[in-house]
Parts: structure tokens; sequence; C-alpha cells
């Protein structure tokens, strides 16, 4: 039987991907279950699925050849899931029937755990006229807000919240209020957002020349396009969106350019999509394919790798076939183009075990030539399945192999297209890795650098109370065990000490060989310069990127995960507090009893009047003083309306009982907000609320401003004189929403948990 690399990934692999009944009974009773099972479930459609099942399970064996989590957790279980990790949704209409037709699509499509993607700017900007109804449009700002409301309400297989993208581009009317939408950090916080530049707008950009917005054939505005970058780099340098995607160059090297456009991408931004495309992903282990590492002949087994890919490209397309899908047309979409994604994870610890430095011009050589092997073996193997099945249906040879990427493949390959054509449209991406990273022993994700050597986990026993345990990346448990306490060499780094163009030299070393994108997140120091951020972006693009995501800590998504490295610090690293030290910072520790309640307290009474009901709502909000600062206490919800009286009355106690344990009960008012109605919101002084719980949270909002208890709208907590300081490192970003550890990081462009795994997108 297979032992788990760590304690964290059999903890990934019980909570994610084991197969259990439904009232949590496990049918996987170890790992080769689960492996089995998906290698018999893909195999199922082949003229000999024994042979098959075996080779399958010999690709998963080891944690070689790691499926989407999606397949992983579905594959063999007969529930009604995709296997699909995300789509790319439908074109919206220019209409309201269209607009909430797609709605529903999405609504649809996330219950089955898909994630999505849309792009909004084919929504007319706001201000413009709507014919017939004497009215002005609302703009796509706003029905992105409902769109968001939206996902809230849908949980998507396994228990994780859906995950969206948004895009628009970079001549769209509103895209300054898209460019701005993330500053409020209560606002859309269920999507991805990326503006799509095109390449005249990046000429623009360099020559400081105008710029036109424009809806239709209709000029609305005309900027400098310099100001214009200036401010989505502002956005970006101050709270980390919206990410740019270079949609020119997406689409003049896709190898479907004679039959598709793309406009939007996959939450994560690896797979460009045309409408209705499906994202169908998986990674390649190269940390589980290096001989000798750390040693004199350390290197990776070129057959091995070639074998393996060829495998996996051969699982992925049956996964085509076996997976069921939320709506007809990604069925269509996904059979007519058989496009599959194909990446690695593992890159970094692999390179450390050649004795290479993530980020150097040698490790992104290395990177370049390993992946240029994975593209050939992939699109050979994928041959090999045409001559098999056919080719994909849409496959027309002269145009194919006329298309940008197919330009630069070997002409060996290029002539076996064309004599045989090719099973799979596109076949390489590079997806975010974060939680089947873990499950496959904690190695580094995708092409990420490693994260953190060592830093430790807090885990959640049965009896409430929480132990530690120490994780530890997966090439540096390989040096300990064979070196011992040996330090480790300068070559290591990891993504807190890399400068910036070092990321961008290894995304674009592998962007060359992948045909769709590269999920990928440039770590940026919290003192670089603006100047210095926005060459990073300028970098990305002149050097074949697709797309370019950073992340620098900022005040509203918060600091990136505290290291804390213990006797592997990496060099130029801080080493770790001592024990019992009390360091600057502090975590809100809630209070396990009540506050009690005094005999009289102040407060004050608001009227909330709802346009579909014909009785005014009273909230009385009562507050306590401690300590010189007001917080609220209790809560009374009063209304003539009798039909609404058990869930107002249920809802006051609620509330009252959270706001008497003290500590930061802001969540409360974005819980609230975010809560979106089925029948629809109303308009309410010139602005949409999507449920009448959601317009008590407004209120609930106001009067926390109103005391000093928030910053302001949208903003968080101003003083908490009931936090009890205790000994932590640094500032802190939000809470993980599945496990409540700080413990949140972004990797690969998505907001990721090292305590339970958790991943906004995947």
């Amino acid at each position: 039987m297979t032992r788990f690399a760590a304690p964290i990934a059999e903890q990934i692999w019980d909570m994610k991907y084991r197969f259990k009944s439904a009232d949590g009974v496990p049918i996987d009773l170890t790992v080769e279950d689960t492996w089995r099972r998906i290698a018999r479930d893909l195999a199922r459609v082949e003229k000999d699925p024994a042979l098959w099942e075996e080779r399958f399970f010999a690709a998963l064996e080891d944690f070689k050849y790691l499926p989407a989590g999606r397949i992983t957790a579905g594959a063999g279980t007969a529930r009604e899931v995709t296997l699909f990790n995300c789509f790319v949704m439908g074109t919206i209409p220019d209409t309201m029937g269209g607009i909430f037709d797609m709605l529903k699509e999405a609504a649809l499509t996330m219950q089955q755990g898909g994630g999505i993607g849309y792009d909004f700017s084919t929504i007319r900007p706001r201000g413009a006229a709507v014919a017939g109804v004497a009215a002005d449009a609302s703009g796509p700002l706003s029905f992105m807000d409902v769109w968001d409301a939206m996902c809230r309400t849908i949980m998507s297989a396994g228990s994780r919240r859906g995950a969206m993208m948004a895009t628009m581009r970079c001549d769209h009317p509103d895209v300054e209020q898209f460019i701005s939408a993330k500053s409020d950090p209560a606002r859309l916080r269920n999507f991805n957002m990326s503006v799509l530049v095109t390449d005249a707008f990046m000429e623009a950009v360099k020559a400081d020349g105008p710029w036109e917005l424009k809806f239709g054939d209709k000029v609305y505005h005309t900027v400098q396009a310099r100001d214009l970058w200036n401010k989505i780099m502002r956005a970006t340098y101050d709270y980390a969106e919206p990410g740019v995607i270079f949609i020119d160059r997406i689409n003049q090297m896709n190898n479907l350019a004679y039959c598709e456009t793309i406009a939007a991408t996959n939450p994560c931004g690896e797979q460009p999509l045309p409408p209705y495309g499906a994202c169908l992903l998986g990674s390649v282990n190269l940390a589980r394919l290096v001989s000798d590492p750390f040693g004199p002949d350390a290197a990776l087994d070129q057959a091995a790798l070639s074998d393996l890919v060829a495998t996996a490209v051969r699982m992925m397309d049956n996964v085509v076939d076996t997976s069921k899908f939320p709506l007809p047309e990604q069925a269509a979409e996904a059979q007519a183009k058989r496009r599959i994604g194909l990446g690695v994870t593992g890159l970094a610890d692999a390179l450390l075990m050649l004795g290479l430095r993530y980020g150097s011009e040698a490790a992104a050589r290395q990177t370049e030539d390993w992946l240029h092997a994975i593209a050939r073996a992939s699109y050979l193997a994928s041959v090999e399945l045409a001559k098999e099945k056919g080719a994909f249906p849409l496959f027309d040879a002269e145009k194919y192999l006329a298309s940008g990427a197919l330009r630069q493949m070997d002409e060996d390959v290029r002539a076996a297209i064309a004599e045989h054509g090719i099973r799979n449209a596109l076949l390489t991406s590079i997806a975010p890795t974060g939680t089947i990273s873990l499950y496959a022993g904690n190695v580094s994700s995708g092409i990420e650098p490693v994260f953190a050597y060592s830093y430790t986990r807090k885990v959640l026993q049965k009896d409430g109370s929480r132990s530690e345990e120490e994780v530890v990346d997966y090439a540096v448990q390989m040096w300990r065990d064979k070196f011992g306490d040996a330090a480790l060499p300068d070559y290591f780094v990891n993504a807190q000490t890399l400068a910036p163009q070092d990321h961008v030299r290894m995304q674009a070393a592998a962007q060359k060989w992948i045909d769709s994108s590269i999920s990928k997140t440039i770590n940026c120091p919290e003192d670089i310069g603006f100047d210095a951020f926005k060459d990073v972006y300028m970098q990305a693009y002149e050097t074949g990127c697709k797309g370019c995501t950073t992340y620098r800590p900022n005040d509203v998504t918060g600091s990136v995960l505290s290291v804390s490295e213990k006797t592997d610090a990496a060099p130029g690293e801080a080493a770790a507090q001592g024990a019992g030290e009390t360091v600057p910072g502090a975590e809100v520790v809630y209070m396990s009893e009540p506050l009690d309640r005094p005999q009289a307290l102040e407060g004050n009474t608001y009227k909330l009047k709802w346009p579909d009901s014909e009785h005014a709502i009273y909230l009385t909000i009562n507050d306590i003083i401690i300590n010189g600062h007001r917080r609220p206490f209790e809560v009374f919800i009063n209304s003539k309306n009798m039909e609404h009286y058990a869930w107002t009355l249920a809802l006051t106690r609620m509330i009252s009982a959270v706001f008497r344990r003290g500590g930061d009960v802001s969540f409360v008012v974005e819980e609230l907000k975010a809560v979106f109605d089925p029948r629809g919101g109303a308009w309410v002084q010139g602005k949409y609320i999507p449920s009448i719980l959601a317009a008590i949270g407004g209120v609930l909002e106001r009067h926390m401003v109103s005391i000093g208890f928030l910053e302001g709208e949208g903003m968080g907590l101003k003083s908490d004189p009931q936090a009890q300081v205790v000994n932590l490192d640094a500032p802190r970003g939000k809470a993980c929403p599945s496990c409540g550890q700080y413990e949140m990081r972004m990797i690969e462009g998505c907001m990721t948990c090292a305590s339970c795994g958790y991943s906004k997108c995947g």
C-alpha cells in the first residue's frame, strides 16, 4: 500500500478526493482504490478496457500523473458532476432577456462543479440609451454584481464555491470602472478580473498616443493610452487586480484561429477558450521523474517522460467521452475540438534536484527544453490517437498547420499531422496545482518556485483542539533524507527572495511550448517602486507571455503567507521568531463566553422601506461601550408584515449572538450584503440591492461606520477593544473561508490556503 509522503497529503486526499458514500463512509479505502477508480472509468471507452486500465493505473501510481481535481474526485463515482474544471460561457447578448439567460447557464454550470469565465465587453456601457423603455443602461458592472451574488449561493462539487473570471476589452467605455472595481474589498469577491489588452493598445502606450473608448460604432471617450495603462498598473499595484491578458497574441497563436475567436479565459487564466469552451486539465509530476536527485548524474528521465505524456494524453482524450456536461453546447464544443490541457507540476523541485537556481538563465533553458519535450510527445501521441480513432471533427490540415503555434513545431511532427491528422486541437496548458501538489507530497506547484521550504500548519482535531505539524517541501525533505542537517546550497531560492524578472523569465520560457496559456503569479516585494512594477508587465509582453498576473502585499488583499522557516531558512530569509517571543501584529482571538448585557444600552433605530413590501422594516441596533469604544451588541428587527416574522426573529437572535461574542464581526455585514434573491433585487436610492437581506446588511454597515467600528463602507475593522493580542509574526491577510486559518497565499493567480488546501479556483 502506498504511503503518503506527508500527513497533509493524506488529509487532502481524504478531504477532497477520496470517494465516500453520502453519509461519509469511505468507499476508497486506500489511495490505490482512488487510482483504480479513475483508471477503470477512463478505460471503459477503449476497445480493450482491461489493457488500458492497467496502463492508466501505472501512470497514476506514485503520483506521477496527476489528473485535475474534478477528475480525481469525480471519475468513476456515477455522480452528476462534470470532470471538466472550468468553462468559458456563451457570448452575453446585449439584451435583458439574453443577459439573464446567461446567468441561468452560469448557475447550472457551477452547480455541477465548473468554474466559469465571461467577457462582459458585449454589454453596452453605463448611461447608454436603452431603446423602447426610455431609460439608460446600468452597464456591465451592475450585472457583474448580480453574477457575483449568484455565485455565492451555488456550492460546487466538494463543498467548494464556484470561481469566475470576468474580462473586459481595453477599449470598452466602462473599462475604467472595471479597473477600479476591486478597490472595494467587499465587491465582486467571487471574480478574478482581467483586462483584454490588444497589440494596438500596447503600441499606443509606447507612443503615448490617444485611445478611443467605444461600443459598436460610437466613440464615448478618448483618453491617453498611457494614462489608461497607468490606471491598470496602479490598480494591480494597490490591490492585485485586474490582471492583463494579451488577447491579440492569444488569437494569433491559437491552433484554431481559423474557426474560433477567443475573448475570455477560465478563472485562473491558463485556458483561453471560445464561447462554451471547456477546460480539461492534468499535470505530469516532474519531481517524480528525476534520477539521482542532488547527485552528479541528476537528470530527468526523458524516455519515462515521453511514455507518461503519451498515456496522459490518451486518458485526457477519454475524459471528453466519459464526462458529463452541464449544457449541451459545452458537450458539442468539447467533442468538436477535443481540447485538452496537459501541464506540469513539481518543476521548481525538479530544477533543485539538478542543482539549478529557479529564475536563472540556465533554469529557463532547462524549462524550455522540458516543455519542448512534453509538447513534442503530446502532439505525436495525439497523432497516434488520430490514426486509431480519427482526428477532431473540425480539423483542417492546411489551416491548422498554418497557425502561429504550429509553425514552430518540429518538422517531423508537422509532417505526421499533415499525413494522419491529430486527435486533439490543443494539448498543453499549465494550470494551478496547489491542492493536487499537496496531495502528491507537497511538490512545488505548477511552474511556480517553491513558496516556502517549510512552514507550520495548524490541524483541527476531532475534539476541537488544534495541533501543529511541519509541512516540508518535497525536494527539501529529499535533501534532508540524503544529507541530514547539511545547509541548503545557495541555489535554493523561493518566492520570497526571487526578483520579479526571474518569474517572468520562467513564464516566457515555458510559454514558448505551451499552446494554451499559463497560470502563474509573479510575486513582487511590497516596497517595489511603481515604475519597476510597470516594467514587469512590459517585460511579460515583450518576451511573448500571453498574460501577466502579479501579487504585491497590499491593504485590500492582505499580506502573503507568514512563512516560519525553521532549520531550512532559504538564503536571504529571516529566521523564525523564538518560542514565546511577542512580535508586532496580533491575531484576533474570539471569546468563548458572550459579553454580559448591561441594564441599559444606547442605540439607533433605522427605517428600511423595501419596494416589494407594503410595510416598512425597523431595525434597532444597540451598542456596548468598552474601554471608551463603541461596538454593536444586539439587533432587533420589527415589521407589521407577519409574513417575515419567523425569519426576522431568527435573524435577530443569530446576529445578536454573533455580536455578543466580540472580535471582528464585520463579516456579518459582508455575508448579508452578498445574499442574492433569485426572485430579483431592487433599486434603492439609485443602487441595486440584490435582496432584502442585503439591504439589512447595508443598514448594519452604515451603523458600524457611524459609531467608528468600521473604517468606512466596504472597509474593514477600525478597532476591536475585545481582541486579545497573542504571539504572531507579521501583518496577516484574510482568513481562509474553509478552515478559518490565516494561511491564504497567492499561487498561480489564485488565493490558496496552506493549512487546509482550500483554493478559490480549484
